[in-house]
């Protein structure tokens, strides 16, 4: 069991982030990876461009079975709710000497006193540790960058979409029923009572938190706590929960009703916008331009049946209730109506 003691300071303190490099390093992990289909299967296939790219401390770092530890320094602290990728390859480029060796002992020795045990480290890692643990962080941020780039980049502005989302839905949820009821709702695993979060786990820890991070993530289905192997809480515990309903953005037909209503491409995007999503990723589904796309948004905007709203450099729309109330209508074989 894992317990974090948080007072109401670090309550105030706790926020929300979305972590590029997060989602990057947890698909270094052999356990809870989502191996969707459709959109989402390129979460299954990230494993193989370790291999293919011959990402060497990479591959030596990543985790084949579960309960091993795979560096935090790789996926740096946010500071912010929305790093962007340079600037955190950047913080692994910088971080700290002292640091790089602590967690790569801890991937050696583990922390007994944790249960979470060592693991053997390729002779790769060692030989370019030996360098110099600024050169281990160089290299190994190089080949981070390379693995984004291939790997999650062409994925990134969807599902970025669907996390900033996510965040958006918490909120609300926060506001009308507080922060013991938000972590309470995050995953079965957790659970807040008396100023403390808790989490099943084979793991024994026990600290105070002076905030807790949290992160939702695509990438695995399962909820996991970062803990700082280093100093305990230098860094502050990070909660990653998978986003408990991934909205399907695989387009379906809509019933003929409402393709008579509303035309058969306005019908056909209301019908798919059953999560957030943005001009460009509905061009590209529907094999349309992105004008035509945003003409017939534009007019399901006007008619009250869709929503928009920026996030950072995009728009993300979706659907309004009343947008969601004639898609269902149309579909249940009712009247419908605008």
């Amino acid at each position: 069991m894992i317990r974090l003691t948080i007072d109401s300071t670090g309550l105030a303190r706790t926020r929300f982030a979305v972590s590029p490099l997060h989602e990057a390093v947890n698909t270094l992990m052999a356990s809870g990876l989502n191996t969707r289909t459709g959109p989402y299967a390129w979460v299954g296939r990230t494993r193989r461009v370790l291999r293919r790219e011959r990402l060497e401390l990479l591959s030596g770092l990543a985790l084949d079975q579960a309960g091993g530890y795979l560096p935090d320094f790789l996926s740096p602290h946010p500071t912010g709710p929305a790093p962007t990728v340079a600037e955190q390859l950047e913080a692994v480029r910088r971080t700290p000497p002292e640091r790089v060796r602590a967690e790569l002992d801890t991937v050696q020795h583990g922390v007994p006193a944790a249960r979470l045990n060592g693991r053997p480290v390729p002779d790769v890692v060692l030989r370019t540790l030996a360098r110099g643990p600024r050169y281990f962080a160089e290299r190994v941020a190089d080949e981070l960058g390379r693995y984004w780039d291939v790997a999650l980049a062409p994925y990134w502005a969807d599902a970025r979409a669907v996390l900033d989302a996510e965040i958006d839905q918490r909120g609300r949820f926060l506001a009308r029923h507080g922060s013991g009821a938000l972590f309470n709702s995050l995953a079965p695993q957790m659970c807040w009572a008396e100023g403390r979060i808790e989490l099943e786990s084979r793991f024994e820890v026990a600290l105070p938190a002076r905030m807790v991070l949290l992160m939702p993530t695509l990438v695995s289905h399962e909820i996991h706590l970062i803990l700082d192997p280093v100093d305990g809480v230098h860094r502050a515990p990070t909660v990653m929960y998978p986003v408990p309903r991934v909205p399907s953005t695989v387009p379906h037909a809509p019933a003929p009703s409402l393709a008579q209503l509303l035309g058969p491409t306005r019908a056909d995007l209301l019908s798919a916008l059953v999560g957030p999503a943005t001009t460009a990723a509905l061009a590209a589904r529907h094999f349309l331009s992105a004008g035509t796309v945003s003409y017939h948004l534009g007019v399901l905007h006007r008619a009250g049946l869709v929503s928009r709203v920026r996030s950072g450099r995009e728009v993300l729309y979706r659907r309004t209730p009343r947008g969601e109330e004639l898609v269902e209508a149309q579909e249940d074989g009712g009247e419908g109506g605008s």
